[in-house]
């Protein structure tokens, strides 16, 4: 795990932190607040300060914090530190065996259920039945069933048979999936485990010693889901029944907290109420309509993100969205991912497809002219969308779509260059997600797979490069052994959010492959042709998905720099609404995301503020207009007090140039 220390983004005296599972989180991850700085003396002549605290008086359900916020802060303050299934063998032998324990108690209850598989996930486990739906009246009734085998502490027992006897006990007892299971395990010699003699399953363990071992009240059964057989449409739909399971009665406690404070940032529900984005079944799933909001947030990441690159010396690319089916022929993906691609369109007796990704388009620019060894490296960048199939049952938000935006990048470049080139992206990458509050970031290097491309010594040189430029870095990593793509070593990252929850973000991948499908050359300087080495990037991943973890982390409540409408003004009556329209006008005019709310009472005007996670409040009463000021309220740090327009546009250009709150 890497932690990025800086002082860019959050200043001021309040900042704390708590330890958690995968290493520190910030009590306020949203922001610290330098109040020392940006607090304003009242002008004694003026009585809306007053006013504004019998407003917030008469409005008790809108404090300074909203309770939800006072909630979440509270519940990151006080983060339980939670063991996981690799902290913790007996955890994961603990919700191994639940999975067992849950499938015997449901063939008990229903003997015509059939059986398929049972792992342990990341925070529990789950198990897949063949079996007529179930009801929450079902899980209760398979829950207390689980609890009285828990109680006999019936042992689980290993044993080892032949193929061949696997096979007649499947048979014996009509278990059509085990017997298909049992054909993809290669070893000869089968592992079943017991439980007591009443029950058996295909299974490599680890288990528990017995049931007893398993604390009935640290298991909960969560959902029911719908999941095809080996998760193809085509196939049986099966009953996935989802569990948790911990060590302990207080470990589940304080995950069911957790699970409902991410219920609350939950960027589907978030993004509804706070008119960010949506998906309309009328245009078909997964496909996402940025609303006028979400597109602002969306505008300046990528504005954001092209300066940046821009200032790196990446050259910016625009690229079809459809192209020629030889295209992809070329590429490779009509062989080797055709299922995740929507089909071909047939246009004046040619096939067309839509793009699943961007690289062969880049490398078409990169051979529309001859190259020599001088013009390395070459960097390009676009954010470019891209179109494919998923199943709709796995479709989810932001997180899981068919047309996505990725920050795509390649740099062509020399062997010798690889070390460079990396060490840029490792550099561009830290600073493009700290501008946004993500500093946490695990980080794992996959090496050379058993089948590859591309001779041994450039995969050596790379994976070199790599470990260097990571160790130049000083971020510590993980290695997967053997665990790179067949055409070359990358690097992934994965970013925590406030709830110390990791999301695979940026990818630095090497490709030996591609340069030699399209055949791209250069010339060295002994004037003969060389294939140069190809480096894909992406950072933040896709548009689509950064911005539903950015949510999340957030809680909808953005910083000031990139929060939709950075200013609300609030007139006392409507006799201050013509002041306020010229306010607006003015902070418009300055760069500054401004609105005007009126026609409601002053209570329930900062009350909608509030609930829509406005940064910044601008009160107008009578006295604001004779002396043309705003009375202001930030989210962030309550009343700062009267000031002219001009003193709070600049306040404003600078907390946001600063990308800090005010």
């Amino acid at each position: 795990m890497v932690t990025v220390s800086t002082s860019l983004l959050f200043t001021g005296p309040k900042t704390l932190a708590f330890q958690h599972s995968g290493g520190f989180i910030h009590a306020d991850s949203r922001r610290s607040i330098a109040t020392a700085t940006s607090r304003v003396t009242p002008r004694k002549s003026n009585s809306s300060l007053s006013f504004f605290a019998s407003a917030m008086a008469a409005a008790p359900q809108a404090p300074v914090d909203t309770e939800e916020k006072k909630e979440s802060d509270k519940f990151i303050e006080e983060m339980v530190v939670l063991p996981t299934n690799e902290s913790s063998e007996k955890l994961l032998c603990i919700r191994h065996t639940c999975a067992h324990v849950m499938a015997m108690a449901v063939q008990k209850l229903f003997p015509n259920s059939k059986v398929t598989i049972g792992p342990w996930i990341d925070n529990g486990f789950y198990y897949d039945f063949d079996m007529e739906p179930l009801t929450d009246r079902d899980l209760k009734r398979i829950k207390k069933e689980m609890d009285r085998i828990i109680k006999r502490n019936l042992p689980l027992l290993k044993e080892e048979v032949s193929r061949e006897e696997a096979q007649n006990r499947i048979s014996a007892i009509n278990e059509p999936y085990k017997l298909e299971i049992l054909e993809s395990i290669k070893q000869d010699s089968i592992t079943i485990y017991h439980i007591g003699n009443e029950w058996w399953d295909l299974c490599a363990g680890p288990h528990v010693d017995s049931t007893g071992y398993i604390n009935a009240k640290a298991v909960e059964l969560e959902s029911v889901a719908g999941a095809y057989w080996r998760g193809d449409e085509r196939r049986q739909m099966l009953q996935r029944i989802y569990g948790t399971a911990w060590e302990t009665e207080e470990q589940l406690k304080a995950y069911l907290k957790f699970k409902e404070e991410a219920k609350r940032r939950d960027h589907r529900r978030l993004g509804q109420d706070l008119d960010l984005f949506s998906i309309q079944e009328d245009a078909g799933g997964g496909l996402v309509f940025w609303h006028p909001k979400g597109a602002i947030v969306r505008h300046i990441i990528e504005d954001s993100w092209k300066k940046i690159h821009l200032h790196h010396g990446y050259e910016l690319l625009y690229t079809p969205h459809v192209a020629k089916a030889d295209l992809w022929r070329v590429s490779g993906h009509l062989d080797f991912y055709k299922e995740n691609m929507y089909d071909q369109m047939n246009i004046e007796d040619e096939l067309y497809q839509l793009r699943p990704m961007n690289c062969p388009y880049h490398i078409l620019v990169y051979k529309h002219k001859l190259h020599s060894y001088r013009d390395f490296p070459i960097r390009v960048a676009e954010l470019g969308t891209v179109y494919r199939y998923e199943l709709s049952g796995s479709l989810h938000g932001l997180f899981r779509v068919r047309g996505f935006t990725q920050d795509d990048a390649h740099i062509f470049c020399l062997d010798d260059q690889i070390k460079d080139e990396i060490r840029g992206v490792l550099d561009l990458t830290q600073e493009i997600l700290l501008q946004f509050g993500f500093r946490k970031y695990e980080i794992n290097l996959s090496t050379r797979p058993e089948k590859f491309v591309g001779s041994d010594d450039i995969w050596e040189k790379a994976t070199i490069a790599l470990r260097e430029a990571l160790s130049d870095k000083g971020w510590d990593y993980q290695v997967d052994e053997g665990g790179g793509a067949f055409y070359g070593p990358k690097i992934d990252l994965k970013i925590e959010d406030a709830l110390g929850r990791k999301w695979q973000c940026s990818t630095v991948q090497v490709d030996f492959n591609l340069p030699q499908r399209f055949d791209i050359t250069y010339v060295d300087s002994n004037a003969e042709k060389r294939r140069p080495i190809l480096i894909h990037r992406a950072i933040l991943g896709s548009l689509e998905r950064f911005f539903g973890v950015l949510i999340e982390h957030y809680a909808g409540d953005f910083p000031l720099w990139i929060s939709p409408i950075q200013a609300r003004l609030l007139p006392v009556t409507d006799s201050e609404v013509n002041y306020c329209k010229k306010v607006v006008s003015d902070l418009k005019s300055a760069g500054i995301r401004a609105e005007l709310s009126h026609g409601e009472r002053l209570p329930k005007l900062i009350r909608n503020a509030e609930k829509q996670k406005i940064p910044l409040m601008a009160v107008v009463g009578p006295k604001e207009v004779e002396s043309q000021t705003v009375t202001v309220r930030s989210r962030y740090s309550g009343e700062l007090g009267t000031m002219t327009v001009d003193e709070f546009i600049a306040r404003v250009r600078s907390a946001v140039e600063r990308k800090t709150c005010w």
